[in-house]
């Protein structure tokens, strides 16, 4: 009967232990962010969608976040967390709400609901934008930065440009497209730049091969924001070998493999 005692009173130890390590690790375990598609009217008889993601801290900054492409991902009323773009920024938001970030992935308008081909540089586009980041504002107080990759840096350019009221407090264009193709008449450079008067990242991949978006033009950007009051060229290398065509997302335009790496980046210069 006294063997049993000690035993009785290791198993309640253990028991205690166990407890106490699954609690840390619960603690310790990111929560899943609240997501939401929310649409709002940006232009008269317009409307503008965007999956909208919150952290579960009070978020640092809101962000915006336009993929490449068309534009379009296609939200709908019964999205469903699990789904995710393939598109470099779509496929990574979750590490910026991880962060402490406010984020929303942007849809395109209910005009040009198939793609954004040729339209990502008008005075409509922005001013879809500038509802978007009206929208942010009003869910919390704190500065609101657009981040594009590919053709959304189109998008984020024009709006910088365009909105100098209601506009982004900074912007962030990755594998910036510099470069017109027979698809599109549209490029970076093809904004009004020197009207841009907020602080401006340049992220690229030194090996990207994509013809329309060559990480040397990195410096051509800069070079024509010139009321940009702070710029920055971020250079990244290595990586997974590339599953896909050289300007889809998984290839070094999409920074397949260094998401973790190239996020962390941004999120540190924008702090």
């Amino acid at each position: 009967m006294n063997t049993n005692r000690p035993k009785s009173k290791l198993f309640r130890l253990l028991r205690q232990y166990s407890i106490l390590i699954a609690v840390l690790s619960a603690a310790c375990v990111p929560a899943h962010a609240a997501e939401e598609v929310v649409t709002f009217e940006s232009r008269p008889g317009v409307t503008q969608s965007l999956l909208f993601l919150t952290p579960d801290t009070p978020p640092k900054a809101s962000l915006i976040l336009y993929v490449g492409s068309g534009g379009a991902i296609g939200l709908r009323t019964d999205w469903r967390q699990a789904r995710r773009g393939n598109n470099f920024l779509f496929r990574s938001a979750d590490l910026f709400v991880q962060a402490g970030f406010q984020v929303a992935v942007i849809d395109a308008p209910s005009d040009s609901p198939s793609a954004l081909w040729n339209l990502r540089s008008h005075k409509a586009h922005a001013e879809d934008t500038a509802a978007a980041i009206a929208f942010l504002r009003r869910k919390a107080a704190i500065p609101v930065w657009l981040i594009g990759t590919s053709m959304g840096t189109v998008s984020v350019a024009n709006a910088a440009a365009r909105l100098q009221h209601g506009g982004p407090d900074g912007i962030v264009l990755t594998s910036s497209v510099t470069l017109t193709t027979k698809r599109s008449s549209e490029s970076v450079l093809s904004v009004d730049l020197d009207e841009i008067r907020v602080p401006m990242l340049v992220v690229n991949h030194l090996t990207d091969s994509c013809p329309a978006s060559p990480p040397h033009d990195a410096q051509r950007i800069l070079d024509k924001a010139t009321n940009s009051p702070r710029q920055m060229i971020l250079s990244f290398s290595g990586g997974k070998p590339s599953e896909s065509d050289e300007c889809e997302p998984f290839s070094s335009h999409g920074y397949y493999g260094i998401e973790p790496e190239v996020v962390t980046a941004i999120i540190d210069w924008i702090k």
